[in-house]
């Protein structure tokens, strides 16, 4: 089996062999089934079927729900508890992200229309946010500071780190992680329980408005049948790069990049578009060198053989067009002149200019966020950012003069709807 698929443009088959690449991971009716009964246990018993559920999972068996939740003093001192120099690199982060995603806050606005009626739109942030970061057997401080920091500039009055914690313990990575990033607190609870608890609430959880956050297929499953009782980010799918490259950029380097990607799981999809059929061979040549001695190899061997790419377009604007069609998480433009080619990209959920700034710099310290619409999704989804936890009301205010004005065409557009009762409300402020 070859390392990586080569798939040419102009073949009769090209098309079909696309559409199987980019095939989701099959649907899981088992999982499906496991998420709705977790989600009735959970109704029905609340906090005792946390209890079992996290025993079960993640073998952490508290004497109370409440003990779920860290101590607060123990998430004030989290800081003390990691290398000065993590710390410092943590901090750095976060000072990034907020400098970046303190310039999405939205604005209040409003007009006065030629009859003096006053019309606007108010902001307000959700009152409780609940972020949820991977954990159990590895630490993801980087996503406690994608959730937390975006919520906490737009003024959400409770923030909430739900991780799971293997035997009962946090990475203080973790924890020093929450504790930069601004959150009021931290409980000890993964998985799907975590989502659906604090998505319909227990004696001891609280009911969020908005969960977001990265999670395996569990937690996108969750969130996906409690959307609609809360607000969520995305569900998210396997973690993707499409890089597309006119020749000029390193072989070396784009065979790094496509690496890094497919050492997240084996179902991440690592793709490179060109037009330059030699460089294509030299990415793979560079692959075949790269991967044997890289610590995930066998994972990366796994994702590059069953999802990633190398595909030969006919130019660069063909290569637009390709990765338009697949809208991925990660974009890489690595060209001699990326800002032109990105003016023709529509679809695409981050995007990397240039050659020195690769998807790992976006993960952790760029500034944007890494939480990104996955599967083709960024055709109508967007980072994770501030507006994630923000509500927009409408306002609208009527002088009396504007009222009159308006008030018959309301009363006819009522009438033809058949809606009567309208129509007498609009002409009362008519006749007034």
């Amino acid at each position: 089996m070859p390392l990586i698929n080569l798939l040419d443009r102009n073949s009769d088959t090209f098309g079909a062999q696309l559409q199987t690449l980019l095939l989701p991971p099959a649907d899981d009716a088992l999982v499906r089934q496991r998420v709705r009964a977790i989600l009735d246990d959970i109704e029905q018993r609340g906090d005792a079927a946390l209890l079992e559920l996290s025993a079960r999972f993640d073998n952490f068996s508290p004497a109370t729900a409440a003990d779920f939740e860290v101590p607060a003093a123990t998430l004030a001192a989290a800081k003390e508890q990691i290398p000065a120099q993590l710390c410092a690199d943590l901090q750095l982060a976060a000072e990034r992200l907020r400098d970046y995603h303190q310039r999405q806050l939205p604005k209040n606005w409003n007009y006065e229309d030629q009859h003096g009626n006053h019309l606007g739109e108010k902001t307000t942030a959700v009152e409780r946010a609940v972020i949820y970061a991977p954990g159990g057997t590895a630490a993801y401080p980087s996503s406690v500071l994608m959730g937390g920091i975006p919520a906490t500039i737009a003024g959400v009055d409770e923030i909430i780190l739900t991780t799971p914690a293997t035997n009962g313990i946090l990475p203080p990575i973790t924890l020093a992680a929450a504790a930069i990033a601004g959150y009021d607190r931290v409980f000890m609870l993964g998985g799907a329980q975590a989502i659906i608890g604090f998505a319909i609430g227990s004696e001891t959880l609280p009911v969020a408005d908005v969960i977001v956050g990265p999670g395996n297929a569990y937690v996108a499953e969750a969130k996906r049948q409690v959307f609609g009782s809360v607000g969520i980010d995305s569900i998210a799918g396997p973690s993707e790069v499409l890089i597309i490259s006119d020749g000029s950029a390193d072989p070396d380097w784009i065979a790094a990049d496509l690496a890094a990607q497919a050492e997240h799981d084996t179902v991440a999809q690592s793709i490179l578009i060109s037009d330059n059929r030699e460089h294509i061979n030299k990415v793979i040549a560079a692959l075949e060198a790269l991967v044997p001695t890289l610590a995930r190899a066998d994972i990366i061997r796994a994702a590059l053989s069953t999802r990633g790419a190398c595909i030969l377009a006919d130019d660069i604007d063909d290569c637009c067009v390709l990765a338009d069609d697949i809208a991925p998480e990660h974009l890489q433009i690595m060209t001699a002149d990326p800002e032109q080619v990105a003016q023709n990209i529509r679809n695409a959920g981050s995007i990397f200019l240039g050659n020195y700034g690769s998807v790992p710099f976006g993960d952790y310290l760029a500034g944007t966020n890494h939480v990104l619409p996955t599967a083709g999704t960024a055709r109508f989804s967007s980072p994770l950012g501030v507006e994630h936890f923000i509500k927009r009301s409408s306002t609208f205010f009527a002088s009396a003069a504007g009222a009159a004005a308006l008030a018959p065409v309301v009363g006819r557009l009522a009438d033809a709807e058949g809606l009567s009762a309208h129509a007498h409300s609009a002409r009362l402020r008519q006749k007034s």
